[in-house]
């Protein structure tokens, strides 16, 4: 969504022509809740001309490709039958099988999120100071897993929780 209704809220280019109230009923009408449920919500800005027509090699696909499939099978592995007690749930009649992070429920949570002191610390305080949501904590938490598996760390340190909560932008 744009930032705005002209779009140009977060610009530094052009300048926005909305009043304050439009930017906040703008924004108020995705809800609270419906936020909550998005793992990820950030600001892009506009790209620059000349980033588009740079021709300085970026990091290959395959090289990231590489990281996404290392932190897959940690995810595999974690959620394997043999190291979840049969990685299995009863949901609404269905059985149904956890496969990667974002799927974990809060049982889950508790099991594989462990935090350094510094990541406990920083996420405390983002929670008093952003007023996020007991939903929100538990998506900083998922998407926080996530980036220590790709930086294959088995711990969740402060700067996987300080990326987390910038993936939090429309929470603030």
């Amino acid at each position: 969504m744009n930032p705005c209704p002209c779009g140009h809220y977060t610009d530094p280019k052009k300048g926005c022509r909305c009043h304050p109230n439009q930017i906040a009923k703008y924004m108020g009408r995705i809800s609270g809740p419906l936020l909550d449920r998005i793992d990820i919500h950030i600001e892009i800005p506009a790209i620059k001309y000349k980033e588009l027509t740079e021709t300085q090699d970026a990091e290959p696909s395959c090289a990231i490709k590489d990281r996404v499939e290392k932190a897959r099978a940690i995810q595999r592995e974690r959620f394997s039958a043999k190291n979840i007690g049969g990685s299995a749930t009863i949901c609404g009649g269905k059985e149904d099988r956890i496969f990667y992070n974002a799927q974990m429920n809060t049982r889950l949570i508790k099991k594989h999120c462990i935090l350094e002191d510094k990541a406990k610390e920083l996420l405390k305080m983002a929670m008093n100071e952003l007023g996020l949501s007991a939903r929100a904590y538990d998506k900083i938490l998922k998407v926080a897993r996530t980036i220590a598996d790709l930086a294959a760390s088995e711990l969740i340190q402060a700067e996987h929780i300080s990326e987390a909560i910038q993936y939090r932008s429309l929470d603030r």
